[in-house]
């Protein structure tokens, strides 16, 4: 195994030449022990490893290092310098008055450069000035030396610097880490080019090197002292100098190459922590973890000090990660758009039972992976008016803003997983056009001095703030104009620059995906920047836009589709409304020349929503009508969306629909979050699964296998230990670990029928309640678990976490019962706990109203790692089960088709007497807060006052029969670890890559792009 304390770059080049280390005065000076008795190094050491070392690392096979075995290495043979005309070096004392001038001749190889600077500093020898010539194939290069701030005149220095020099020379293959690609750009740079012409290596001394160097000098902490938060932000620096140098070439490749580029612009980003997933996905989490080790850290715990990047709230932002994490693998010229929110959504405490939100100072120690880019900035405009004015003859409008603030970059790289492809997701961060005004500040009014910069970041402050108020409103839709106005006049610079007036080009350039209707405003902005900024008329900008947008729509809820007040828009974005206006203007001359006289269906299409009391904007009919494809996220999703809630739109443009299920990495959802069921895998059918999950369908002929059935439940049980841990850490108290382990954590929302959950748990306890202890020794013990959180100003929402955590309250602490049923709810839901609750879950539940569900992703990654499901008829859970296979999930309640009818029916349907029953205990108190309570009761019982929307009572029976069903199969544990495994082996479909895939063939037209591999 590499030494912890190795020799100078000097002694082992004269290793790699075959000669004696003993040959020259040379020292190789111990590093110092580290705080915690680590040896660890000098920051003189902290160069690059360009030279040939004497111990190289084995690499060490996915399913050895899935496991978690150690790496090992070996000593390599010593490689003799070949004797050769190609290589000379010669050292003249007179050809210079002032320095001793060393002049070499050699084969170019990547790295030279960097190897010979090496060897000057380990000899203590200065570069004064250097004459690099070089190219592809030779160097002949001059550098103009002293020592001591002399020349070198003793034979015996002398003769140590030529002999050290051609060992390097005379190496036969590349110097340093694997080689980057060559470029253009590098044309006429000199030694600049070569300088880093080779990748950081990862084995174990340069990765300590790489943190210590960062501890020392980034970070200006001693070496000798620095603590877990401190090693955490060391290493995070240390990957990303890696993962900036395959962004920077990832990106020059782009700029030479010139493909064409998506842009996936989107509210949320939820991307969790980026430690580990990093690490995997480059392939570097052993030498990382050994590196630790050796310096006295453990990898596991610095990754604990992340936090999660607090920039989504739920299935929306973690698609748009999972897509990030996709278009990189698959080498997609792509970046992604969003806002860097200083707080993001909330921080969710629970006290008494109660949510409470917190701010997210998710920022307060910084982002050690961002990269501030001041230099990328865009001012962006609101309020004011607009006026008119002759330019070369043509009236331009002129936009005369209110107030302005200017948007800065903040780049995050995302790396792809068995590729240097690197991407980008540039996050806009709001500050003022003025930092300060002085002015106001000297004549005393000091409020008003800082009163522009206070109002300009608080746009970037918060995720989705209360939008009850007009001024919640207006801070969402100044939200969402401030982050695609810097988008697209961003995305309209890079295409300038390369192609400059010739706007032909963009759509055969340029690919705009719309998450959601949230960014819709892009689509005026980008006519407006067209139009008044780059002088280009009506019908050339809106052939351009519409050949450049494509929308997702997320929601099968018409209510939930986006609408804003046209005052505020007026008011807020001026020129744009006047845009919007005519925008519908030509669209309803299209419809009026299609329909006639059809005044109704005209109005229902109308992107001005009229006649209901105030006029609204109607944004996803503006996606819809500036799109030129239009998709839902599943297949049935994708059904109502034609056939439902746009389906005027689809008579009109069928072509325009499509769909695209969605789907989830399995880098971070299966192999990175549950290693031991990803080696087990590994084991079985090899390592490809982990970009082909179509391979996973070979688990199918092990599902049967007793063998291996035992290997795949002993996984299963270690991975509910971690969740027990996590409930023991988060409660205080230990769970029984043959119950099973029942798991409902999403977004909290009335659809996603959280409170129906509740209600069978309620059942449950009841049933328990009236067994002898004999009977209960029977029954199926459960750990049931809750997590998500309720939008800060969604009442009903708080009310059913409040009925959750007084319905635990009372079942965790019922001696009768509580080793046979736990209900525990977990607080602030994101992605790391996510991470370790779905790889222990067995039963997972999507229970949302049938037709209410776009998509679901959650279900996704459950399956992914073996959880069964129990669901509706609703979202992606149809196309699990037909994946999976329908006999084996635990599908219950009414379908889609019949919703309608049976809302319209809903005072009249007869209640299941243990509805009433359940409903009478809460209401009669038996668990507390009876007044709180009861709006809950009556939303779904009390026909007068609730309507039931989302249909509970109907599909309750259905659901108890469900859950009975699921209690037989679980007593059948082959039957259920068979289960476990097919569903497993039926998630191939639901990876991203495939999706994505989909969205590049068939919406976007974009091709991979990445550099030839060296």
């Amino acid at each position: 195994r590499r030494l912890p304390c190795e020799p100078s770059r000097m002694m082992k080049t004269q290793v790699a030449a075959g000669q004696s280390a003993q040959a020259h005065t040379v020292i190789a000076t111990p590093r110092p022990l580290g705080p915690r008795g680590s040896v660890v190094c000098h920051a003189s050491q902290a160069s690059s490893r360009a030279s040939v070392s004497s111990v190289a690392p084995v690499r060490v096979p996915k399913q050895q290092r899935a496991r978690g075995e150690s790496v090992k290495t070996h000593v390599a043979e010593p490689v003799a310098a070949p004797s050769s005309s190609d290589v000379t070096v010669a050292i003249d004392n007179n050809a210079d008055p002032k320095y001793t001038v060393v002049a070499i001749s050699a084969p170019n190889k990547p790295g030279l450069l960097s190897a010979i600077s090496g060897v000057f500093r380990d000899l203590s020898v200065d570069v004064g000035k250097a004459a690099v010539n070089a190219d592809d194939a030779n160097v002949s290069d001059q550098f103009f030396v002293t020592s001591g701030g002399a020349k070198i005149t003793e034979a015996a220095q002398i003769d140590a610097i030529k002999q050290a020099v051609q060992a390097v020379l005379g190496y036969k293959s590349s110097l340093g880490g694997a080689t980057r690609p060559k470029f253009g750009a590098a044309a006429g740079k000199g030694g600049v080019a070569t300088l880093m012409d080779t990748y950081k290596q990862n084995d174990v001394l340069s990765i300590q090197e790489s943190i210590i160097g960062h501890v020392e000098y980034t970070m200006a902490r001693s070496r000798y002292r620095f603590d877990d938060f401190e090693c955490y932000q060391a290493t995070a620096l240390s990957l990303r100098d890696r993962l900036v140098e395959s962004w920077n070439d990832t990106q020059t490749y782009f700029k030479e190459q010139d493909p064409k580029r998506v842009y996936y612009l989107s509210m949320e980003f939820l991307m969790g922590r980026s430690l580990l997933n990093t690490l995997y996905n480059l392939d570097v989490a052993e030498p990382y973890a050994e590196a630790l080790r050796e310096m006295g850290y453990n990898l596991e715990t610095i990754s604990e000090k992340e936090r999660d990047a607090a920039l989504g709230n739920g299935g929306l932002g973690r698609l748009a990660a999972c897509f990030l994490d996709s278009m990189a693998t698959l080498n997609l010229p792509a970046w992604g758009y969003g806002i860097r929110y200083q707080y993001g959504m909330f921080k969710q405490n629970i006290l008494n039972g109660f949510q409470h939100e917190q701010p997210d100072y998710w920022l307060t120690f910084g982002n050690a992976w961002e990269i501030e880019r001041l230099i990328v900035s865009y001012p962006v405009k609101f309020y004011g008016h607009v006026s008119t004015e002759t330019v070369d003859g043509r009236q331009v409008f002129k936009w005369n803003p209110g107030e302005q603030v200017t948007a800065v970059a903040y780049d995050n790289p995302i790396p792809g997983f068995g590729t240097r492809n690197c991407i980008n997701l540039r996050l806009w961060a709001a500050k003022p056009s003025k930092e300060f005004d002085l002015e106001a500040f000297n004549t005393g009014d000091y409020v008003a001095a800082i009163l522009s910069k206070q109002r300009a970041e608080t746009l970037s402050s918060v995720l989705y703030p209360d939008d009850r108020t007009y001024e919640g409103k207006e801070l969402r839709l100044k939200q969402q104009h401030f982050f695609v106005s810097a988008t697209m006049q961003d995305c309209l610079r890079r295409f300038t620059e390369l192609h400059g007036t010739n706007w032909e080009l963009l759509p055969q350039q340029v690919a705009f995906q719309l998450n959601d209707t949230h960014p819709t405003i892009a689509v005026p902005e980008l006519m407006r920047l067209l139009m008044d900024e780059h002088r280009l008329g009506w019908t050339k900008s809106w052939d351009l836009v519409t050949k450049v947008f494509a929308f997702t729509n997320h929601t099968v809820l018409p209510e939930a589709l986006e609408k804003w007040p046209v005052s505020l828009m007026e008011k807020l974005l001026p020129r744009h409304m006047q845009i919007i206006y005519d925008i519908n203007w030509r669209f309803l001359q299209t419809l009026r020349a299609k329909y006639g006289d059809d005044w109704e269906r005209i109005s229902r299409m109308s992107v001005i929503e009229e006649g209901t009391g105030e006029k609204m904007v109607r944004m996803a009919y503006l996606a819809v009508v500036a799109s030129h494809t239009v998709n839902g996220v599943a297949a049935i999703h994708s059904e109502i969306v034609k056939n439902e809630i746009l389906n005027d739109f689809y008579q009109i443009f069928p072509s325009k629909f499509q769909n695209k299920t969605n789907g989830v990495t399995p880098r971070r959802w299966l192999a990175w979050c549950n290693p031991e069921l990803s080696a087990l895998i590994t084991d079985t059918i090899g390592d490809g699964w982990i970009n082909d999950m179509e391979r996973l369908k070979e688990l199918r002929k092990y599902a049967t296998d007793k063998a291996f059935q035992a290997k795949w439940a002993a996984v299963k049980r270690q991975k509910k230990a971690k969740l027990a841990e996590l409930i023991k850490r988060v409660h205080g108290q230990d769970v029984n670990m043959d119950s099973l382990f029942d798991i409902q954590i999403k977004r909290i929302h009335e659809y996603k029928r959280q409170y129906l959950n509740v209600l069978s748990i309620i059942y449950r306890y009841k049933q328990l309640k009236a067994m002898s202890p004999a009977e209960r020794k029977k029954a199926v013990p459960r750990v049931s678990i809750i997590g998500g959180k309720a939008a800060s100003a969604y009442d009903m929402a708080k009310r059913i976490i409040r009925l959750v955590n007084a319905v635990g309250q009372k079942i965790n602490n019922d001696p009768d019962t509580k080793d046979y049923l736990r209900l525990y709810f977990l607080p602030d839901y994101n992605v790391t706990l996510a991470e370790t609750i779905i790889p222990g879950a067995e039963l997972s539940q999507h229970i949302s109203t049938a037709g209410t569900e776009a998509s679901g992703t959650s279900n996704m990654k459950f399956q992914m790692n073996g959880c069964l499901i129990i669901g509706t008829w609703d979202g992606a859970n149809i196309e699990i089960a037909e994946e999976t296979g329908v006999e084996e999930c635990f599908i219950f309640g009414v379908k889609a088709e019949e919703i309608n009818q049976l809302r319209k029916d809903r005072k009249a349907f007869k209640t299941d007497p243990r509805w009433d029953e359940l409903m009478a205990d809460i209401e009669g108190g038996m668990f507390g807060d009876k007044e709180y309570f009861k709006p809950l009761v009556d939303s779904v019982h009390n026909m007068k006052v609730g309507n039931d929307w989302f249909l509970l009572a109907n599909d309750f029976a259905s659901y108890l029969d469900a859950q009975a069903e699921v209690d037989r199969c679980y007593k059948d544990q082959a039957e259920w670890t068979r289960r476990s495994i097919m569903y497993t082996a039926g998630s191939g479909k639901f990876s991203s890559d495939r999706t994505i895939r989909e969205y590049a063939e068939d919406i976007w037209d974009v091709k991979p792009s990445r550099p030839a591999a060296n």
